[in-house]
């Protein structure tokens, strides 16, 4: 029978490694989004620009590697599930635009039902599993990135790209561009966290597998 105990911790070199690999992500995201800002490479903050079609490649490489957890190990299948659909729904959203300029007006809220709810209807059916699962995995650093990731993505950014506090902020001067970098620049470094929560769980299944594999005769 599989352990359930904490997963092996992250041994020294390979946690300084990580984090100096994951310090060169951020750097090189933000010097990205500072071109933009120069129009360098593309309108600041359009549809089409740096920090927008970043958010969508982040978010296909997070769900990827969720659903690669979920293929990986049963023991996360519910939690990785429910991973799936939150971050293809998000996915999603971000194209809204396109979705509506070239499917029809409305075409993002559809495909997220769809995708959604079936998600939902899995995971509500097996909760006592899914809790289970979550439990495994809550004291461990992927969890605690996802955290970090999804109250920036979900709940700081919006808040923080108000018009309202930005126009409290910057009175006469006021312009929406200033709103949407905010926005957008705390959603990108959101996303971040999620793809490398996202790696970091699948490094944890794989220390798991290993694990059990050591431990079978």
């Amino acid at each position: 029978m599989p352990s359930t105990s904490p997963p092996d911790r992250i041994g020294f070199p390979a946690l300084c490694l990580r984090g100096l690999a994951y310090i060169l992500l951020v750097g090189a995201l933000m010097q990205g989004v500072l071109h933009e800002a120069l129009g360098v490479t593309s309108e600041q903050f359009a549809e089409i620009g740096f920090t927008e079609l970043t958010q969508s490649l982040l978010l296909t490489i997070a769900t990827a590697l969720a659903l690669a957890v979920r293929l990986l190990d049963h023991r996360l299948r519910h939690v990785a599930l429910l991973l799936v659909g939150l971050l293809g729904a998000s996915l999603i959203r971000e194209q809204d635009a396109l979705l509506d300029a070239h499917v029809f007006d409305g075409a993002w809220q559809t495909l997220v039902s769809l995708l959604v709810l079936p998600v939902l209807f899995v995971v509500i059916r097996s909760r006592r599993a899914f809790v289970a699962e979550l439990e495994r995995c809550a004291g461990s650093f992927a969890f605690g990135l996802f955290a970090a990731g999804f109250l920036t993505t979900y709940v700081f950014s919006r808040l923080y790209g108000r018009s309202e506090l930005w126009q409290a902020i910057l009175g006469e001067h006021y312009l929406r561009t200033f709103k949407d970098a905010a926005e957008e620049i705390t959603e990108l470094f959101g996303y971040t966290l999620l793809v490398l929560a996202m790696f970091e769980l699948l490094l944890l299944v794989r220390r798991w597998r290993r694990r059990a594999d050591i431990a079978t005769p």
